[in-house]
């Protein structure tokens, strides 16, 4: 992991993997039905405390193994945030469509309100571990953290004032209503402040990985550049004719079809 560049290839694999994971499971739950997306959820629970463990443990290692292990813990902690807001459990007091003719605030507030308790769980996560990293010397499960959870929101908010390509393919059936409050437009204001955003974060990471003065910091540094340039093109496949979903479309079943029940 010293090395810059397997550390970021590690990133990369992670991240097809553990989303390849979580979408996998969640069309699992959905094929079985039942109680399947609340057993999801009980039976990760390890990996969520693994990963708080691990950022604690991990806040005074100095070296290479320890900035590896603080990324890890950061994913593993987003990972179970993110199933269990696609399992349905963790999402917002709103589980209704969006009307077609909801516009302005009228319209944001019913989206963010399908949303709010997994949003206050993001942040809830992103405190817990500014807290707990505060003035320490492997401060990579907070960055790594947030990195993940900024490019989040900047994506919701293109979702939502609109972008070409949305992709509902994943979406699972306790999100089923979703969809509907995304917007598709041939662009947004708001696109271009986002992706120059995240440009330059990739650009102050690499600058930082450039200067690294110890094995722990060319491994964190490399894999939070490698981490934000994902999230960076993620982005772009908003509006670029890309087929992302092929990444993981072929790991998955085929859904199962739905009864009128």
């Amino acid at each position: 992991m010293e090395n810059p560049w397997i550390a970021a290839l590690a990133a990369l694999v992670l991240w097809w993997l553990s989303t390849g994971l979580i979408l996998l499971r969640v069309r699992q739950a959905d094929n079985a039905g039942g109680d399947q997306h609340t057993w999801s959820c009980l039976l990760t629970l390890p990996f969520l405390l693994a990963g708080v463990g691990g950022a604690h443990a991990t806040a005074g290692d100095t070296t290479a193994q320890g900035a590896f292990t603080a990324f890890l813990s950061a994913l593993a902690i987003w990972g179970w945030i993110e199933l269990s807001f696609l399992s349905g459990l963790i999402t917002g007091p709103n589980r209704l469509p969006c009307p077609p003719g909801a516009r302005g605030w009228n319209r944001f507030i019913r989206s963010f309100m399908t949303l709010a308790w997994h949003e206050a769980a993001l942040v809830a996560g992103l405190v817990v571990l500014g807290i707990m990293v505060a003035n320490a010397e492997n401060p990579f499960a907070f960055w790594t953290y947030a990195v993940l959870f900024f490019a989040r929101i900047s994506a919701k908010l293109n979702l939502f004032f609109g972008v070409p390509r949305i992709n509902t393919e994943f979406l699972p059936r306790p999100l089923a209503h979703l969809s509907s409050h995304f917007r598709r437009a041939p662009m947004n204001g708001f696109f271009p402040v986002s992706v120059t955003v995240l440009s330059l974060a990739v650009a102050c990471w690499l600058e930082r990985l450039s200067m690294a003065a110890t094995p722990a910091q060319t491994t964190g540094f490399a894999l939070l550049f490698a981490l934000t340039f994902l999230a960076l093109l993620e982005h772009w496949f908003m509006v670029l004719p890309l087929p992302d979903q092929k990444l993981w479309r072929w790991m998955l079943p085929a859904p199962k079809p739905m009864t009128k029940d």
